[in-house]
C-alpha cells in the first residue's frame, strides 16, 4: 500500500505531488490547507483524510484530529504533536487508540522519529515556495511487516531540480 503524506499546503499544491503520488492507495494531509478546493483535487489521486490547522478557517468540514486504519496500521493525523512532549488529549488518544504512526505538520521540518515504538512523521512544508524554504512530502510503502518512508523535495528550479528522498524503515 502506497500512502502520500504532505501538510502545511497554505494554498498551494505543487503540481509534481500529482506525479509523486501517483498509485497512492490514499493521502494523509496533515493541516494547515489553505483552501477546501485543495482537498477535492488530491481527491483526484486518491481519497484523502485531513485535519484542521491552526491557520485553516475552523468552518472547514475538517475535524482537528482523525484515526485511520490503512495498510493493517493504525495512524493518528494531528496538525500539532510534540513527539516528546504529547498534549494530555493526545496521550489519552494514545491509550485508547493506539496508533502505530502520528502524522503531524505545524514546524515546517521533516520529522522521522520512532519514540516508544511509534513512528512519529511530519512530511515538511509543501506551500509555495517561499525564502530558502525547504519543501517537501513524504510517501509511506506497507509492505507485510515492512514500513517505508520515502522524503520527497519540492525544489523549485532556482534551488535545482530533482528529488532528495531519504528512506527510513
Amino acid at each position: 500500500m502506497k500512502i502520500g503524506v504532505l501538510s502545511d499546503t497554505h494554498g498551494h499544491l505543487d503540481p509534481a505531488i500529482f506525479a509523486l503520488f501517483e498509485g497512492a492507495d490514499h493521502i494523509l494531509h496533515a493541516g494547515d490547507v489553505g483552501f477546501p478546493s485543495l482537498i477535492m483535487d488530491l481527491e483526484a489521486i486518491a481519497p484523502v483524510t485531513a485535519v484542521l490547522g491552526n491557520t485553516d478557517d475552523p468552518r472547514f468540514e475538517l475535524r482537528d484530529l482523525e484515526k485511520i486504519e490503512l495498510g493493517g496500521r493504525r495512524f493518528l493525523v494531528h496538525h500539532i504533536v510534540d513527539p516528546k512532549s504529547p498534549s494530555d488529549r493526545l496521550q489519552q488518544t494514545y491509550l485508547h487508540y493506539s496508533p502505530e504512526i502520528v502524522v503531524f505538520g505545524h514546524t515546517h521540518r521533516q520529522c522521522h522519529e520512532v519514540i516508544a515504538g511509534r513512528l512519529f512523521l511530519n512530511p515538511g512544508y509543501c506551500g509555495a515556495p517561499r525564502h530558502q524554504t525547504p519543501r517537501s512530502v513524504a510517501t509511506i510503502e506497507i509492505d507485510g511487516d515492512s514500513i517505508t518512508v520515502e522524503f520527497h523535495s519540492l525544489a523549485s528550479k532556482s534551488q535545482g531540480s530533482g528529488l532528495l528522498s531519504s528512506r527510513f524503515e
